[in-house]
């Protein structure tokens, strides 16, 4: 039987077919008993193997129970969402497999509307705004925002995470796109409100010194209580899993929450806002 050479160098998607083959053939399977543990054909295994066909998150989840790899750093599912994600912020996508699982996800935002509670039409502008500062080409807006827009598919999900979002209140003034744009961005955030699994507050610029923190910051708290936080540079994102390491963390945010108006108060902003008496 022809044994197609293999090039892992020559892109992501050839790596992960590299990868499963060596894989496999450190267990002493073959082809068909890998098809048979993932529920595939031995033929799909072997267009994947040789990169002539690219995986799907549902193959890459299937060779991680396969291979026993499933939760691990080096899981398939990883690699795949490199694949995916290939344009994106590095850690950003490792970031997102790990959000969409979330018991509880904690969001502070300063100066835009944070990508979890953005409509269509303000991410839209943010997007095209960036393309025409030559940030990113209209390839990679196009997959920014399909990435967001499943995000925020994933909230909904069945047993959906409890959510705390404080934004800052630079989020809420800092005008983005048309009126029309603004405002139906600004009722997205009062219909977040009076969602059942929400808490939203604005921290008020008179919060001064009291402001316990200044940059964005993301904690999430995983099904087995263990914590996580991400933060981004200009470079990368960072993900934070040491516990130990987020408690401090977790605890200015909380600080955070103290000091910011309450729900009741922060929708009545934004409604005045919206009403142009701020």
């Amino acid at each position: 039987m022809n044994r197609k050479e293999l090039h892992p160098d020559s892109g992501p998607q050839a790596a992960f077919g590299a990868r499963l083959r060596s894989s496999r053939e450190k267990r002493g399977w073959t082809q068909d008993e890998l098809a048979g543990r993932m529920g595939y054909s031995s033929v799909h295994i072997s267009a994947v193997e040789t990169g002539r066909k690219p995986p799907t998150l549902r193959f890459a989840r299937s060779a991680d129970r396969a291979l026993g790899t499933e939760g691990t750093a080096d899981s398939f599912e990883r690699e795949w969402r490199k694949i995916r994600h290939g344009s994106l912020l590095e850690g950003f996508p490792e970031y997102v497999g790990h959000e969409a699982r979330a018991a509880e996800i904690r969001l502070y935002e300063v100066g835009v509307i944070h990508g979890l509670l953005q409509t269509v039409e303000y991410a839209q502008v943010l997007a095209d705004n960036a393309v025409q500062r030559g940030a990113i080409t209209p390839e990679q807006a196009t997959e920014q925002l399909s990435v967001r827009a499943e995000r925020q598919q994933a909230l909904k999900r069945q047993r959906a995470p409890m959510m705390f979002v404080v934004l800052d209140e630079s989020c809420i003034r800092r005008p983005i796109g048309e009126p029309a744009v603004m405002d139906a961005q600004l009722a997205r955030l009062v219909e977040f409100a009076e969602l059942p699994n929400t808490v939203f507050q604005i921290a008020e610029f008179t919060m001064g010194h009291r402001r316990p923190i200044t940059l964005p910051i993301t904690v999430l708290t995983m099904q087995d209580r263990s914590l996580m936080s991400y933060a981004e540079s200009a470079q990368r994102g960072h993900l934070e899993r040491d516990s130990k390491s987020v408690l401090p963390i977790l605890t200015a945010y909380h600080q955070l929450q103290a000091e910011a108006l309450s729900q009741s108060a922060s929708v009545a902003m934004i409604e005045q806002l919206r009403k142009g008496t701020l």
